[in-house]
């Protein structure tokens, strides 16, 4: 069986506001989570705990995630601030 190959180059990441992303999709999964928290009686009567139970989730995974993209972005920051002090070095010399 023969392997699959791509016939084009893969683009490049796109790049955005990563950071401000994951921040405004965490406070929207504990918001969510919040509202639903009055309806807990509905939510179980109706075997329909597991939204709830979602929301929370989500916000804590999103949590996990901002911690991650914010240590992203500083690793990026830092890796442009060493090349562009690399290359000011190598052309001043």
């Amino acid at each position: 069986m023969a392997k699959w190959t791509a016939k084009h180059e893969a683009p490049e990441p796109l790049e955005g506001p990563v950071v401000a992303t994951v921040t405004g999709g965490t406070i929207i999964w504990f918001a969510l989570f919040l509202v639903q928290l009055p309806f807990y009686g509905w939510f179980a009567d109706r075997d329909l705990l597991w939204w709830v139970w979602c929301c929370a989730a989500g916000g804590v995974l999103g949590l996990i995630g901002l911690w991650y993209v914010r240590g992203r972005d500083a690793a990026l920051k830092r890796h442009a601030a060493a090349r562009a002090a690399g290359d000011g070095e190598s052309s001043a010399g």
